[in-house]
């Protein structure tokens, strides 16, 4: 059921997300401060990408220069897609169909506020295992 799910979340959505969030990690890239924010820039592209039966996890490894980036990051760009990822999830569950891609974009929220010091993990193995 999953692939399905992520088969219909690339055809509507997906793609252009993981496009989009792309673009955005290879501008961050020309800059040297920026390649942190562009690796998290492209793990969310992966996330936005295939986002069923995937999840966002913290790292218990992440230590202060995490947390001054997120908190660099929200001010910056977070909220904005965070935001962005609610509206069109709050669209997409007025109808029917859309519930499953709505709370798709809904599971997006966190790691698009905070995404330095997460990790997407498969749903399938145990989260504490690596």
């Amino acid at each position: 059921m999953k692939t399905l799910l992520n088969l219909i979340w690339l055809v509507l959505s997906g793609l252009w997300l993981a496009i989009l969030y792309f673009l955005a990690g290879v501008l961050l890239f020309v800059t040297i401060i920026g390649i942190p924010f562009a690796i998290a820039s492209w793990r969310i592209a992966g996330f936005a990408l295939w986002p069923f039966g995937r999840a966002a996890v913290p790292r218990h490894d992440a230590g202060a220069p995490s947390c001054v980036g997120n908190v660099l990051w929200l001010v910056l760009a977070g909220w904005w897609l965070a935001l962005g990822h609610l509206i069109t999830g709050v669209a997409l569950c007025l109808t029917i169909i859309g519930i499953p891609l709505g709370l798709a974009n809904f599971k997006l929220i966190p790691i698009s506020l905070a995404p330095l010091g997460h990790e997407i993990v498969s749903t399938d193995q145990p989260f504490g295992y690596r």
